[in-house]
C-alpha cells in the first residue's frame, strides 16, 4: 500500500539538514523525492561516523526515503538536466541562496516557465524583503539571532549557550513541510504553481517568542517579556534519593492529589500560592522548591508507585545511550536494524506516524551518491546517447555502481 504522498513528485536541491529533513519526511510519506547532488556530495556525507566515505550517521538519518542524482549545476547541461527533472515535478525545493540561483538560472521565474504547475519552495535564511536577506544562515546562527543562548542563560544562570540539538533546521525543515504541503494541496485545486519561501529567521522568532511574548504581547506592554516557568532555574528533572526524575505536576488536581499524598495536605490549604495555576505561575521559584525537596527524600522507585497511583504525570532521564533501551521503544519497535545496500547493518527510527489506510513505511535507505543517475535520467526523457556525453563530460556521475 501506498504512503498518503504517493504520486507526488519533488525535486529536492537542498543540502545538509534543514531541508533533507524536511524532504524525508515527505519522502517517508510516499512521495518520490529526486535527491539533486553536486558531484561531490551532500556536505552532510561527511559528518559523524562512517563505515565507507560519503555515508556517514547524519547523512544517513536525514536523507531515506529519495533517489540521488549527481549533477554539476554550474554547468549549462546541468542546468538543463535540472530543468528537465522538474518538467513533470509537482514540488522544487531548494536552499541555496535565491540569488545564487538566480546566477545560474533556477530560480523561481525560470522554473516556473517550464513548469508552470510547480511548488517553488525557498528555504532561506532570512525574509528576502528585509536587511538581511543576503547574509548566510546557520543553526548556530538562527538559534542566538531567535534569542534559544539568551534563554538559556536567563534560565541557567550562565553563559548563553546553543541548544544541545539541530533546533532550528529540524523545526523550520518541519514547518517548511507544512508549507509545501499547503501550496500542494493549493495546486491540486487551481492546476497552478507559485513560489513559497520559509525564511529560517522568521520562522524560530515566532517559535520562540510565542511563549516569551508575555507582557510585550499587549500595547502599551502590561509585563516584561520572558515566560517566567520556562526560565526559573528550578525548571529541570529532580533529584531523587537515587538518581533523576521528570516530574510534571500541571493541573490543580496534579498538585492536591500529591501534596496530600507526601503529608502537604495542610500546605495545599492553607497557602494560597499552590491553589491555581496563575498562583503557582508568580510562586514559579517557591513551588518548584517545594517538589525538589519533596523528591530529594525517595527513591525513584518509591517515586514512580506513588506517581502511577495518583495518575500525575513522570517520564525517565534518558540519555542517547539509554533511550534505545526505553520500554516503549523497545515494544512498539521504533529502532530497528536494516540491511543497507552498501553499509551493512544500520540501526533506523520508525516513521513516528501512522496511518490507517495509506501507512508511511519507507522502502529505501539513503541513497549513495549518484546512486539513481542513469535512471532519472532516463526517466527525464534523457536517451542512451545523451547520457553517455552526461557523463563522459562531468556534468552527472553515475554512482551505482559503487552502491550496487
Amino acid at each position: 500500500m501506498a504512503g498518503p504522498l504517493a504520486g507526488v513528485r519533488i525535486v529536492d536541491m537542498t543540502s545538509v539538514l534543514m531541508g533533507p529533513y524536511c524532504t524525508q519526511i515527505l519522502g517517508d510519506l510516499g512521495a518520490d523525492v529526486v535527491k539533486v547532488e553536486p558531484p561531490a556530495g551532500d556536505l552532510a556525507r561527511g559528518i559523524g561516523p562512517e563505515r565507507n566515505r560519503g555515508m556517514g550517521a547524519i547523512f544517513l538519518h536525514s536523507n531515506r526515503s529519495k533517489r540521488s542524482i549527481a549533477v554539476d549545476a554550474k554547468r549549462a547541461s546541468g542546468r538543463a538536466v535540472i530543468a528537465a527533472l522538474c518538467r513533470d515535478a509537482d514540488v522544487f525545493v531548494c536552499s541555496v541562496r535565491p540569488r545564487a540561483m538566480a546566477r545560474l538560472g533556477l530560480d523561481a521565474e525560470a522554473l516556473l516557465a517550464v513548469n508552470p504547475r510547480l511548488v517553488y519552495a525557498s528555504l532561506v535564511g532570512y525574509g528576502q524583503h528585509g536587511p538581511y536577506a543576503a547574509r548566510p544562515a546557520y543553526d548556530d546562527l538562527i538559534q542566538g539571532a531567535a534569542g534559544l543562548p539568551a534563554l538559556q542563560a536567563l534560565a541557567s544562570g550562565g553563559e548563553p549557550r546553543y541548544v544541545p540539538s539541530a533546533m532550528v533546521d529540524r523545526a523550520v525543515g518541519l514547518r517548511a513541510g507544512i508549507a509545501i504541503l499547503a501550496a500542494v494541496i493549493e495546486q491540486r485545486g487551481s492546476g497552478r504553481g507559485q513560489a513559497i519561501e520559509v525564511p529560517m529567521y522568521e520562522a524560530m522568532t515566532e517559535f520562540v517568542m510565542s511563549d516569551h511574548m508575555q507582557g510585550r504581547t499587549f500595547e502599551p506592554p502590561i509585563g516584561p517579556t520572558g515566560y517566567q516557568r520556562h526560565l526559573d532555574p528550578g525548571r529541570r528533572p529532580y533529584r531523587t534519593a537515587d538518581g533523576y526524575l521528570c516530574v510534571l505536576l500541571y493541573n490543580d488536581r496534579h498538585w492536591e492529589t500529591f501534596m496530600r499524598r507526601v503529608g502537604a495536605g495542610d500546605l495545599w490549604d492553607g497557602d494560597a500560592r499552590f491553589r491555581s495555576v496563575g498562583a503557582r505561575s508568580a510562586a514559579i521559584a517557591h513551588v518548584y522548591d517545594f517538589v525538589a525537596r519533596t523528591l530529594a527524600g525517595r527513591t525513584r522507585a518509591e517515586w514512580i508507585r506513588l506517581l502511577d497511583e495518583a495518575d500525575i504525570p513522570w517520564s525517565p532521564v534518558n540519555d542517547p545511550d539509554t533511550i534505545f533501551d526505553d520500554p516503549h521503544h523497545v515494544a512498539t519497535g521504533f529502532f530497528s536494524v536494516r540491511e543497507h545496500p552498501s553499509e551493512g547493518p544500520v540501526r533506523v527510527m520508525a516513521v513516528p506516524d501512522r496511518y490507517g489506510r495509506t501507512p508511511a513505511e519507507p522502502e529505501r535507505l539513503a541513497p549513495g551518491l549518484g546512486e539513481h543517475t542513469v535512471e532519472l535520467l532516463r526517466e527525464s526523457g534523457h536517451d542512451d546517447a545523451a547520457i553517455a556525453a552526461l557523463l563522459a563530460d562531468g556534468t552527472c556521475v553515475d554512482g551505482s555502481a559503487a552502491t550496487g
